[in-house]
């Protein structure tokens, strides 16, 4: 069983830092793509930062210079650096990775539990 544990959310002031962390642990054979994703309350979920494992990146144009999305592929482990926070950046924030749990299966998307994000104004 695959599972994503989240951690580093919390409450923080407006103009300042927080750093997600998210391990992957159980059986995994490969993970392409780790993510992060957020959902406000009354929004859909969307997408914050994703990263392939050759290190590409992509942003949500509301976060880029300010958040920074990085993985340790030793340690099935993908961070999200959030500098400069804004009270719209108010979420629960998802880790999500796409993988394999062994060669001959399909690729399948997994989600953490999500972690709260709180900035105050």
């Amino acid at each position: 069983q695959v599972q994503l544990v989240e951690s580093g959310g919390g409450l923080v002031q407006a103009g300042g830092s927080l750093r997600l962390s998210c391990a992957v642990s159980g059986t995994i054979f490969s993970i392409n793509t780790m993510g992060w994703h957020r959902q406000a309350p009354g929004n859909q979920r969307e997408l914050v930062a994703s990263i392939t494992r050759a290190g590409n990146t992509n942003y949500a144009d509301s976060v880029k210079g300010r958040f920074t999305i990085s993985r340790d592929n030793a340690k099935n482990t993908v961070y999200l650096q959030m500098n400069n926070l804004k009270p719209e950046d108010t979420a629960v924030y998802y880790c999500n990775i796409d993988g394999r749990r062994t060669l001959y299966q399909a690729r399948t998307s997994y989600w953490g539990q999500g972690t709260q994000v709180t900035v105050s104004s």
